[in-house]
């Protein structure tokens, strides 16, 4: 397959071995015409991985980092099992060759694990946006994001507003977040985890909601230092990137200072929906 693809504002061709198949979510992303490519990657199933070489950035059980005098390479394993499946090479400014193991090949039908192989943060930075793991509902033309760690219940409150308030669940896993013309919209993500809902649509932020499980529902808006502690930890970016690091501190610090962000403590119930679209009416007041 050579087709191009778009995610947000990031335009890029994917090259990829016949053998390989690409997971629904991310065909999703693809054009129908050229578009104005900005980088290229190459996926291809080896027998054996090439090796790396370059100065560690960092080290993780399941992937180590390096500055290969180009760009980053990255050797890809499997946590707690010491082998490694893949690797991705950036051999120019706008080109990155991208390796995996043919016996590993079945793995790549998760949006997870092939949309991880492109290192597609590195890319959403160089264009202004964050990816922010969150469930995000579309209600009344604006979007709703819902933002946790796993397991607290992202897509549960998407379902409930879909269900009492005929709200639409676009993505329930993760969200893109870039300001265009003064406004910060939420894009498609081609990963949404085990929702299984994924959308290619943008739109406009209403709001942005922390979660936590609780025994009545109760929301506040929190202050911008209180959303900003609580958004940072639910954004991806790497630690080994200063000016990554960087970039995403000055653009979380513009997003807290104008997009409403509210607290929820909540249970599986109609009641969390009153709860929040209240607070949400008294602000819009």
């Amino acid at each position: 397959m050579d087709k191009v693809f778009q995610i947000g504002e990031f335009c890029f061709r994917l090259i990829v071995d016949e053998n390989i198949l690409v997971p629904e979510n991310f065909m999703l992303f693809a054009r129908d015409d050229n578009g104005k490519v900005s980088f290229t990657y190459e996926v291809k199933a080896v027998t054996e991985l090439d090796a790396l070489t370059g100065r560690v950035l960092a080290t993780r059980d399941d992937l180590i980092v390096y500055d290969n005098g180009v760009g980053e390479s990255r050797l890809i394993g499997v946590k707690q099992s010491g082998t490694n499946y893949a690797s991705y090479q950036e051999v120019s400014k706008d080109h990155a060759v991208i390796q995996v193991v043919k016996s590993k090949l079945e793995g790549l039908r998760l949006d997870t694990v092939f949309s991880s192989l492109l290192a597609l943060e590195r890319r959403m930075y160089e264009c202004d946006s964050m990816v922010l793991h969150c469930a995000y509902l579309q209600w009344n033309e604006q979007a709703i994001l819902f933002s946790a760690p796993s397991g607290v219940g992202k897509s549960t409150q998407a379902e409930l507003w879909e269900e009492y308030r005929g709200g639409k669940t676009i993505n329930g896993d993760r969200g893109l977040l870039r300001k265009e013309e003064g406004q910060w919209m939420v894009d498609g993500w081609p990963v949404c985890g085990s929702s299984k809902i994924c959308y290619n649509k943008k739109m406009p932020i209403r709001a942005i909601v922390m979660l936590y499980q609780a025994q009545e529902n109760t929301v506040r808006r929190l202050r911008p230092v209180e959303a900003f502690k609580k958004i940072y930890g639910q954004i991806t970016v790497n630690g080994w990137n200063a000016k990554q690091g960087n970039q995403c501190v000055g653009m979380l610090e513009q997003l807290v200072q104008e997009v409403e962000v509210y607290e929820l403590g909540c249970t599986i119930s109609k009641n969390a929906v009153e709860v929040l679209e209240k607070g949400l009416k008294e602000d819009e007041v």
